[in-house]
């Protein structure tokens, strides 16, 4: 079950939060590596216990790093609720590659101008021990190896084991180098890194980790999911206008990610506009002759 969008607010709250803290790590490295790839995932889960008694539970699993932090009560009242802006109401948003093709299918309908308050905000314990977590990761992927197999991707899972509310970022390791260095910027991370919230009962009671699918994130999946996230950040936030080209808007996501990405494994795009029953077929080459925006 989804969070009501009230609560979908809160991941990119999250970020914002975990990129500032990022920062304060430095981007400092040296020579010769601390930490062996094959030891990154237990690495993190060592530093957290031993420098901030943080428990987390860790699984490297083919080229990804998964880190799950039990926590409680990750959502509290905000003391002066945040006001905002929505032009569009999302009822459907996935993507996803079959057989060479990705295709997207989307319910994105304008709506009259509606102002809505953010009353929840995530709980500042919660979020003071995500950045912790967080500082401890960017300090192991500087610190590491530099090999071929070094991992690709990191997912980090924040779950309220009393409500079953979880915040989930997966995000690419060059990526994170990046905004650290700052070649990108920290609002271009948000787009970049992949922010999830829902609600299971399976992360009720939850405090090792049980399952979760510890499973190797392909390029292709993470291409696919970013597309979706950057959809519902350009229509949620809302970063364009009421007025805008829904389907033209969509297009320039995927042209922009796979770009960003040098990802040409795919053979055409599929856009299904549900709410106006309008398909859309591109084929590579259109989609890479797109302008980056």
């Amino acid at each position: 079950m989804k969070l009501r969008p009230s609560l979908k607010n809160l991941v990119r709250l999250a970020v914002k939060i975990l990129i500032a803290s990022s920062f304060l790590c430095g981007c400092t490295s040296s020579t010769t590596p601390t930490y062996l790839t094959k030891d990154a995932s237990q690495a993190i889960q060592n530093i957290c216990k031993t420098e901030y008694n943080i428990k987390i539970i860790t699984k490297l699993s083919g080229s990804t790093v998964w880190i799950y932090m039990p926590v409680e009560n990750i959502i509290s009242k905000a003391d002066k609720p945040e006001k905002s802006k929505e032009y569009f109401i999302i009822k459907k948003n996935i993507g996803a590659f079959e057989y060479g093709k990705l295709k997207l299918s989307y319910y994105i309908k304008p709506i009259p101008e509606t102002e809505k308050l953010q009353e929840a905000t995530l709980n500042k314990d919660i979020a003071e021990k995500t950045n912790k977590v967080f500082r401890v990761i960017s300090r192991v992927i500087f610190s590491m190896e530099r090999t071929k197999k070094q991992p690709k991707f990191y997912c980090f899972i924040v779950a309220d084991t009393k409500t079953g509310i979880l915040i989930k970022q997966t995000f690419y390791c060059l990526d994170l180098k990046k905004v650290l260095y700052q070649f990108i910027s920290q609002t271009e991370f948000q787009h970049r890194n992949i922010q999830e919230t829902e609600i299971t009962f399976q992360a009720i009671g939850n405090k090792e980790g049980l399952n979760v699918n510890y499973k190797d994130i392909t390029m292709r999946e993470f291409i696919a999911n970013q597309i979706r996230h950057r959809v519902l950040l350009k229509f949620q936030k809302p970063e364009v206008k009421q007025n805008a080209d829904i389907n033209k808007e969509i297009i320039k996501i995927v042209a922009n990610v796979v770009k960003i990405y040098n990802f040409k494994d795919f053979l055409s795009v599929e856009l299904n506009n549900i709410f106006t029953k309008k398909k859309i077929l591109l084929n590579r080459a259109a989609i890479l002759a797109k302008p980056v925006e």
